[in-house]
């Protein structure tokens, strides 16, 4: 018996769960048959692709081939939970934003607006860019997981989507000078997450992870996270019908307590925040998500994978997964560790 949090027994021998309702009780603070293992951001990798012969970019932008992708995170990896889609520029681009797809992961680095401009949301949000796409291919993951695997949506957080929209230098010296200027972006970030959120949800998505990178203690100061952003977390958290899970990039501990309090079930965190720290400010109940450092996925070995995952579940993670989107470039061989990490560890 691990800690009394991973193994059931049933006559001394553990029953045995899928993928799908080990991630869902660990999520609900349950008891599992060992630690789940999922990746709450992009699952994305250049062996997947090769392996399912998938094409650079229709994986972001056709449904058939974002479903072989995301389904390769379970068949390859042995990922509890699936997720879609591998980027954070869906709704950036359906508000207008062009995206660039000079790197596996699309991205979108020219602003639209200025501070003094208003931004428009369109009626039609659902039916621009790629959402289409991307709705079509949650209902065939739904139907491809056939209940043994977690099926989870992604959506960019109010400020990740304000980012896009404006240079982050003015949206950031503006947060913390006049941070009443970025309201606007705020709004229309706010309307465009929950939006497409309650349409994955309508697809299929049994869990929703909220990744507000901008939101970053790196980036933006913690008090403007608490008077400015925290808010339009909880408001999401509260509206979307499904479980949520809180993904905030680098040293989150400063604003673990506003965080825990935005009602998620889990907070996906990076390694850079300290464990016992994060535990003490957010209490026995919240469920944290992390522990392998990304780019070890690329750069190390197995059996480093397996040791950092070991060290993060004796130190108090709940659900093992890298601390951030998976380095296209990482082998397979590495992400595995964390699965077999996690079936060693009884």
């Amino acid at each position: 018996m691990i800690s009394g949090r991973f193994v059931l027994r049933r006559g001394g021998i553990a029953k045995r769960m899928n993928g799908r309702e080990r991630l869902l009780k660990a999520l609900r603070g349950e008891e599992t048959d060992r630690p789940a293992v999922f990746c709450a951001n992009s699952t994305a990798t250049e062996q997947q692709a090769e392996r399912f012969g998938l094409r650079w970019p229709a994986f972001h932008q056709k449904a058939e081939e974002m479903v072989k992708m995301a389904m390769g995170a379970h068949e390859l990896f042995g990922f509890d939970g699936v997720r879609l889609p591998f980027c954070q520029t869906m709704e950036a681009e359906a508000l207008g934003c062009e995206v660039f797809y000079r790197d596996f992961i699309p991205s979108n680095d020219v602003a639209i607006y200025r501070l003094e401009d208003s931004p428009r949301y369109p009626d039609d949000f659902l039916k621009r860019a790629r959402i289409p796409e991307l709705l079509e291919g949650m209902r065939r993951l739904k139907g491809e997981a056939k209940g043994e695997v977690l099926v989870i949506g992604g959506i960019s957080g109010p400020l990740t989507i304000a980012r896009a929209l404006l240079d982050s230098v003015p949206l950031l010296k503006a947060s913390l000078k006049t941070p009443e200027r970025i309201l606007p972006f705020l709004q229309v970030g706010e309307r465009a997450s929950l939006e497409l959120a309650k349409a994955l949800v309508d697809a299929g998505a049994e869990v929703l992870v909220i990744e507000d990178m901008t939101a970053s203690p790196d980036l933006l100061h913690p008090r403007t996270y608490r008077t400015a952003v925290w808010e339009y977390h909880r408001r999401l958290v509260e509206a979307i019908p499904v479980p949520c899970v809180l993904h905030i990039c680098g040293n989150v501990t400063l604003i673990a307590e506003e965080m825990a309090r935005s009602g998620a079930s889990g907070l996906s965190i990076d390694p850079k925040a300290n464990l016992k720290t994060m535990r003490e400010k957010v209490g026995p109940g919240m469920r944290l998500i992390g522990g392998i450092e990304t780019l070890a996925l690329s750069l190390s070995n197995p059996q480093e994978i397996k040791n950092m995952a070991f060290r993060a579940l004796r130190e108090g993670i709940d659900i093992l997964a890298p601390g951030c989107a998976i380095p296209p470039n990482s082998p397979s061989e590495n992400i595995k560790a964390m699965v077999e990490a996690a079936r060693e560890y009884v």
